[in-house]
């Protein structure tokens, strides 16, 4: 077994300004999302000045869309009661669902802009997507949240009782480490981040019919997302959906797969969508 290093969740303190770990996994995430986008400018159709606005707009779509999301999917009765609720992002809570619909708001908004389809630009930015989510799993670990199920795995960790982040939760009265859990978000930024990136990548390497790779980012998320909820705790306040599997991040994961797999089948077998792109 492994114990949870307790790192804390302020990377910097400036008297009453504090600058935490999680935000900073954003910025991170967003900053090398773009120089990405920067290496394959060349080879598509889009301009430097063009990945310039897709950072601006791209990241208000993630920023408010995942906020927004996370209070709409997973805290609205706690927003109900505490409105100012929606801008304490220091404490976590940020949904990816939400952030998704807010980068495909911003994506449609910027490829009207440009001139260009929704799809060629969702198609060009799809691979570099994990490494934002690799990044914003690492800020879950380092911030204390999303452990998954007690487990005897050689890997699971141990939860410091002392830390008020775990106590409530996962400890007994007078323990000093809780039982080993599953760090599932670790899982995911194995699966969603690693994974999937290299998988985009790879498949991004040839020309592929439009909606293709935005399509297999769709799947490729939604089942790791999907098998990952099997082991990870739902939130305290939602449970789960059904019996003791069915979770709100499985609810919301499953059309993801099914609109990747249709984009996917029209990509290749709609007769009228012969454009190859990359």
């Amino acid at each position: 077994m492994l114990n949870y290093p307790q790192i804390d969740p302020v990377a910097l303190a400036l008297g009453p300004l504090k600058i935490h770990w999680y935000g900073l996994s954003y910025l991170v995430g967003i900053g090398l999302c773009w120089w990405l986008a920067q290496r394959r400018q060349k080879q598509s159709v889009w301009t430097k000045d063009d990945i310039d606005d897709m950072l601006f707009y791209l990241s208000l779509g993630i920023i408010l869309g995942g906020r927004f999301g996370y209070i709409l999917f997973y805290n609205f009765q706690s927003w109900l009661e505490n409105p100012l609720i929606l801008f304490q992002v220091w404490n976590g809570g940020m949904s990816f669902h939400g952030g998704l619909i807010g980068v495909l708001i911003a994506s449609f908004i910027l490829a009207k802009k440009r001139g260009k389809t929704f799809f060629q630009l969702t198609d060009f930015i799809a691979p570099f997507v994990p490494i934002g989510l690799f990044c914003g799993r690492i800020g879950n670990f380092i911030n204390g949240e999303l452990w998954g199920k007690t487990s005897d795995v050689a890997w699971a960790m141990r939860l410091p009782c002392d830390d008020g982040r775990f106590y409530q939760r996962f400890c007994e009265y007078g323990q000093q480490w809780s039982a080993p859990h599953h760090p599932s978000m670790l899982y995911e930024a194995l699966l969603e981040g690693i994974v999937l990136f290299i998988l985009l990548f790879w498949f991004s390497v040839k020309p592929r019919p439009r909606m293709a790779i935005s399509g297999l980012f769709l799947i490729g998320y939604g089942c790791f997302r999907f098998l990952v909820e099997f082991v990870r705790l739902p939130d305290a306040h939602i449970g789960y959906l059904y019996a003791s599997w069915l979770t709100e991040g499985q609810l919301l994961s499953a059309p993801m797969i099914i609109a990747g797999l249709i984009m996917v089948f029209l990509a290749y077998f709609y007769k009228n969508n012969k454009t190859e792109v990359k």
